[in-house]
């Protein structure tokens, strides 16, 4: 069976060369008679696995030498509540922007430790844009503030880095992590699920400024504390060892494909290819704010939503698949991440130009 054109917003697509390499390695991993899977987390052979992998994230980031880059578990959703936990030190409240359904759950989540001051908010555009950062409503004395640059569901991505001066920058990166290149150092803390644009999921990578580590709030349970896992090198329990191990492949595919410089570019010629067909089309439409449109995900609706299940029937028979869009927004959503080849758009926008004149 020949493989599928995989749309999923997550678990997403991987690259091919790197399901082959990791078939190749699955029973013995050179040489050692065992696959991953089966090692000790502590032995030589993953500790190596473990230490590339760091290493190669940290020269594709250019992740400075005062953050510690962290390989946890618990998904993004377990970093709403690590987040305040670890950063608070003391303060009584956060600012967080809301720009989608995944910045609306770390508030949530956030408010179970502290007063939440909500900056900015595109609720009443149905989260279809960005608010001016002129309009947010800062306090200089929150703790930190917080946003998420992508929003998977809604297909919303800022264009900007909000400058917050002496107030550390979280970001909840992930479905837009290294897509393209960013500076980590306008940031005290970045994390990101893998399953979107990392590896598989079971996986979770947090970026932490040196400075925020070492001030969780008393009486948490151990694993929720930054500083835990940093002087532990992300092995105070057993690691999630095989999605480690996937998403060290992921980083060694990026650098033979030139960087997230060169997956930038690829990711913009996508966009805009897509884009272009839903644009140049009364069949189609997105919602989005054109200034705020994401490169990784775009939602579409057809001017007639009694197709959509022909829509989605149709477009599997042609070998795209998880098309349907999140049950909160409906219509279609395309994930286009990293692994995501060009040609996988070309055949979706073939498809496209196609059901409508059958169907328009």
């Amino acid at each position: 069976m020949s493989r599928v054109f995989n749309f999923s917003a997550g678990p997403a697509i991987l690259p091919e060369e790197v399901l082959q390499q990791a078939r190749e390695e699955l029973g013995d991993w050179q040489g050692s008679g065992m696959s991953v899977m089966e090692m000790s987390h502590r032995g030589k052979e993953f500790m190596a696995i473990a230490a590339q992998a760091e290493a190669d994230l940290r020269e594709l980031m250019a992740i400075p030498s005062n953050y510690k880059v962290l390989f946890l578990q618990g998904g993004a959703s377990t970093q709403f509540s690590m987040v305040p936990i670890n950063l608070l030190n003391g303060k009584k409240s956060a600012d967080y922007v809301l720009t989608g359904s995944w910045g609306k759950k770390a508030i949530s989540e956030a408010k179970r430790y502290c007063e939440v001051n909500t900056v900015a908010s595109s609720l009443e555009q149905k989260f279809s844009t960005v608010p001016d950062f002129n309009s947010w409503k800062l306090n200089k004395d929150a703790a930190y503030l917080h946003y998420t640059p992508n929003e998977t569901i809604e297909g919303v991505e800022f264009d900007f880095v909000p400058q917050t001066g002496d107030v550390p920058l979280v970001v909840d990166m992930s479905s837009n992590i290294l897509s393209r290149p960013i500076d980590v150092s306008k940031f005290g803390v970045i994390y990101a699920g893998a399953q979107k644009n990392i590896g598989p999921a079971g996986l979770t990578i947090a970026i932490v400024r040196d400075d925020l580590i070492g001030n969780a709030m008393p009486n948490m349970p151990v694993m929720m504390d930054y500083k835990i896992h940093a002087e532990n090198e992300s092995m105070y329990n057993t690691p999630p060892t095989y999605s480690w191990y996937i998403a060290g492949l992921v980083f060694q595919w990026l650098k033979r494909n030139g960087g997230l410089s060169a997956m930038a570019a690829v990711n913009d010629r996508k966009a805009a290819r897509l884009y272009a067909a839903i644009d140049g089309s009364d069949f189609y439409a997105n919602p989005v704010e054109k200034r705020y449109r994401s490169c990784m995900n775009v939602p579409f609706t057809l001017a007639d939503a009694e197709l959509d299940a022909t829509f989605l029937s149709e477009a599997k028979a042609a070998g795209l698949v998880t098309l349907k869009g999140h049950r909160s927004v409906g219509g279609m959503r395309a994930s286009i991440y990293n692994a995501m080849p060009e040609s996988g758009v070309d055949a979706l926008v073939g498809f496209m130009a196609d059901f409508e004149k059958r169907h328009g």
